[in-house]
């Protein structure tokens, strides 16, 4: 199932409706590394990540797999990993999956310039759990997670952004 967000800080999916943040420069229709914009577009849902730790693996119409403290994702389009899961340590600019802070407790990872992906377009764009304020993201989207989980029990494959 595809979920819809646009502007109005929503994500709606088959009649219901959550409250989302998205990146702080809104929804972009040209994507560039670090614009704090969300890229416009279907972005499928890949799999999703989870901290095995903190709480069971969600249901989810996607494949699962859960997140280890040494997982990080690369950032850097200078480099060959470029948008792609990595083992830290690494030499390269990258995000650490394992958070203190819960926002990454459960990621999906959102297909956005991975197929291949294209040096500068943008990179780790995740549905992820929200701040407690819902703060704009750096480009993700965001939901609480009660909200996320039920989302993504509701059989959400897809996000589509615009």
């Amino acid at each position: 199932m595809t979920a819809r967000v646009a502007g109005d800080g929503f994500l709606r999916l088959g009649g219901r409706q959550w409250r989302v943040s998205i990146g702080e420069r809104g929804i972009v229709a040209r994507k560039e590394e670090g614009d704090c914009g969300t890229p416009c577009g279907v972005l499928p849902l890949r799999r999703v990540l989870f901290r095995a730790d903190r709480l069971a693996a969600p249901r989810c119409a996607v494949p699962i797999e859960p997140i280890a403290r040494d997982d990080g994702w690369c950032d850097d389009p200078a480099h060959p990993d470029y948008n792609r899961m990595i083992r830290l340590p690494h030499p390269a600019h990258h995000e650490e999956l394992w958070r203190a802070d819960g926002l990454y407790d459960v990621i999906g990872v959102l297909g956005w310039n991975d197929a291949p992906p294209i040096r500068g377009a943008g990179s780790a764009i995740f549905l992820h759990v929200a701040r407690a304020d819902y703060a704009p993201t750096a480009g993700c989207v965001a939901l609480a997670l009660p909200d996320l989980l039920e989302a993504l029990a509701a059989g959400l494959t897809a996000i589509e952004t615009g």
